[in-house]
């Protein structure tokens, strides 16, 4: 007899591919990892769309300093501060947009203007407020004060 002939034998004779058992420890895995992963994703998305309205905020305070400057007063129109609308819809890149717009996240907003005082408000749009119920509506008055409506202490 042929040894060669004989390994050849058993080689043909070897099952080649996955077994059940094998593939459903694959599809654990993933589950664990995915588990794990997609919250921390959700939060961070929800983190960025946060940075588009407080950045917002900001952008719209210094405009209004300056509107200050040179007028000796506050504006209640964001639109004499060279944005598109007032209020001012953000889409999640911190673009303008309209707010039935489904990627519109937050409407920023200018309440109790004085010739001394005013109020910015970003008020979420789409879900987001119920996805960021830690922060929610964010505000920042012509003093600088920040403040949110979720209570969280780290939104800013």
């Amino acid at each position: 007899m042929n040894m060669n002939s004989h390994k050849k034998g058993n080689f043909l004779q070897r099952q080649v591919g996955v077994t059940m058992l094998e593939l459903l420890v694959v599809v654990g895995i993933i589950a664990i990892v995915s588990a794990v992963a997609f919250p921390s994703y959700t939060q961070y998305i929800v983190n960025t769309k946060r940075t588009v309205a407080t950045s917002a905020l900001l952008q719209v305070a210094e405009r209004q300093q300056q509107f200050f400057i040179d007028n000796k007063q506050f504006t209640n129109d964001l639109t004499d501060l060279g944005f598109a609308a007032s209020p001012l819809v953000l889409d999640e890149n911190g673009s303008s947009t309209v707010a039935t717009d489904g990627d519109a996240v937050y409407s920023i907003g200018l309440s109790n203007v004085t010739a001394t005082t005013y109020t910015i408000t970003a008020a979420p749009l789409h879900g987001q407020g119920s996805r960021d119920t830690h922060c929610a509506s964010f505000s920042l008055d012509q003093s600088g004060a920040r403040a949110n409506s979720g209570g969280g202490n780290d939104c800013w």
